[in-house]
């Protein structure tokens, strides 16, 4: 029988469940069935990636989540750790433009990946002290990332005495911390153009939050997307199927429309899943790829309610209203991203704290189809984001469809921006329709929020008190976005395989009836899309 190891090194016998296909449960899963165990994945809805999702339009499907890939790193030992290149799975196209933006009285501001270039747009646009503040920015956000990458972002157990030792020993990264600061205000002495302090705020929403709120060292975000931006053709949908196709070769198995219930124990740590039909998948090893939240709810029995108590009342982070369609756009030259700034971000997230829209709100435009090495259709996808308050912290309003689409496309067309057809109800995710889809969560799609200095060190980890139960995904440390979800579900992997995936055991030859190193995308039409 195939052994496996609990998340306290105790030899445990039998098959692992990981519950929920989302992208940590995904990058979990796949070095746990490379290394021969016994890997059945459990979801409810009917094809993987969770979240990284894709809803069905006139010109197929269109990413209804995630739109590009960041921190290609991760993905990059993801893969090779099991013998395979991520090149080789799916079509990348690193970006030159990393977004375009607009506000209502000027634009389009362009930043790129290559930094030169950004300080150059940003000396036209707005001035060379523009140019000189960017600069120092960028060196300030840049000395962070490097600082807190290994001991914070690809530790599964950061510890605040571990992070204190860091800074003691480069008392230079206090101050570029600014320990006592919200991101607001540092991007206030930071920038004498109060369009670039906007432009860099909106990276707060990059993790649920508002730059009112968020601390300063959220400012280091920034560098995740200017150390490059990828757009994988056919969306990044296709990423979550080509990982679910390397399971399926290693011998993992899918079990979509199937909703979990209950995760069973005895004494001795959990024994199972129990599935709404009345099916029971006994396990040795449970991976969550759930909201923690839905944990704490007792949302999967009472034995799990302990497992991440700080989630049943910590605040949650930012929700959306999502867009996905085609259409034929008319109006200004788009890139991939695409920002329309609102004129007063206070005012837009004021509205969002108090659990309302403002009718002027910043607008997300991802073109789909551009950004990649062929023509843009004139029937192109395209994904509109505003950000929203969760669930927890707004009501229902029966006329959210209108309201929405008044406040998006109105706002548009003073851009000079156009869709036609206008979409219409089914192309639209509320975070009602959140919450339906990712139970317990309250509509937040990144779990708890990231406001407050530690709030960072606050999140669940994947090791839990419960033998044979860890976490992984976006509610989890080291917290959500893509790259960090995959993150968590190596952490979570490491922890039944005993830091396993830390060093590379890649195998170099073709696993049977699975793809050899050099193969493209096999079978990825045969998860359909997640609808709404």
């Amino acid at each position: 029988m195939k052994r496996t190891t609990d998340t306290f090194g105790t030899a445990r016998k039998g098959p692992v469940v990981v519950v929920g296909a989302g992208i940590g449960g995904l990058c979990a899963a796949l070095p746990l069935a490379h290394a021969g165990l016994d890997v059945t994945v459990v979801d409810r809805l009917d094809a993987p990636g969770g979240k990284m999702r894709q809803i069905p339009s006139d010109a197929g499907g269109v990413d209804a989540g995630p739109t590009v890939l960041t921190m290609r790193h991760v993905f990059d030992h993801l893969f090779d750790h099991v013998g395979e290149k991520l090149e080789s799975h799916v079509s990348l196209h690193k970006q030159d433009v990393l977004a375009r933006h607009w506000w209502p009285e000027s634009g389009p501001l362009d930043l790129f990946a290559d930094r030169t270039r950004s300080a150059e747009a940003i000396e036209a646009f707005c001035g060379s002290a523009s140019r000189r503040e960017f600069e120092a920015f960028c060196a300030r956000t840049e000395t962070l990332f490097a600082a807190f990458r290994q001991p914070m972002m690809e530790a599964p157990e950061p510890e605040l005495s571990q992070l204190v030792r860091v800074v003691a020993s480069n008392p230079s990264l206090l101050g570029a911390m600014a320990p006592l600061s919200t991101l607001a205000a540092l991007l206030k002495r930071s920038f004498s153009d109060p369009r670039l302090r906007q432009l860099f705020g909106r990276y707060a929403t990059y993790v649920g939050g508002s730059p009112y709120k968020a601390p300063a060292l959220l400012s280091l975000i920034w560098q995740a997307e200017e150390a490059g931006v990828w757009v994988i053709e056919g969306g990044m949908h296709r990423l979550a199927c080509a990982i679910a196709d390397l399971i399926q070769a290693r011998g993992g198995q899918f079990r979509f429309g199937a909703h979990v219930t209950r995760i069973l124990t005895d004494s001795e740590g959990v024994t199972g899943v129990a599935l709404q039909d009345g099916s029971i998948l006994p396990a040795a090893q449970v991976v969550f790829n759930g909201d923690p939240r839905a944990l704490a709810l007792g949302q999967l029995g009472d034995a799990m309610t302990d497992v991440a108590p700080q989630t049943a009342k910590a605040a949650r982070s930012l929700s959306a209203h999502v867009w996905a369609f085609a259409a034929e756009a008319k109006g200004p030259d788009l890139a991939h991203h695409n920002v329309f700034f609102c004129a007063d971000p206070r005012t837009d997230f004021s509205a969002l704290e108090r659990g309302t829209l403002a009718d002027d709100t910043t607008l997300y435009v991802c073109a789909e189809d551009r950004g990649q090495s062929k023509q843009v259709p004139k029937l192109e996808r395209f994904e509109i984001i505003l950000n929203a308050p969760p669930t927890s912290r707004r009501s229902l309003d029966e006329r959210e469809f209108e309201t929405c689409h008044r406040r998006t496309f109105t706002a548009l067309e003073r851009f000079g921006l156009t869709f036609s057809p206008a979409p219409g109800k089914p192309a639209l995710t509320t975070p009602q329709k959140f919450d339906t889809l990712f139970p317990g969560s309250a509509g937040s799609l990144y779990g708890q929020s990231p406001h407050g200095m530690t709030a960072a060190l606050n999140r669940p980890r994947a090791r839990t008190a419960i033998p044979g139960l860890t976490l992984c995904g976006g509610g989890c440390h080291p917290g959500a976005g893509v790259p960090m979800a995959a993150l968590s579900g190596r952490h979570a992997a490491e922890a039944i395989l005993g830091g396993q995936t830390s060093t590379s055991t890649s195998r170099k030859t073709a696993m049977p009836g699975g793809m050899s190193t050099g193969s493209q995308i096999a079978g990825h039409a045969r998860y359909p899309s997640s609808g709404l």
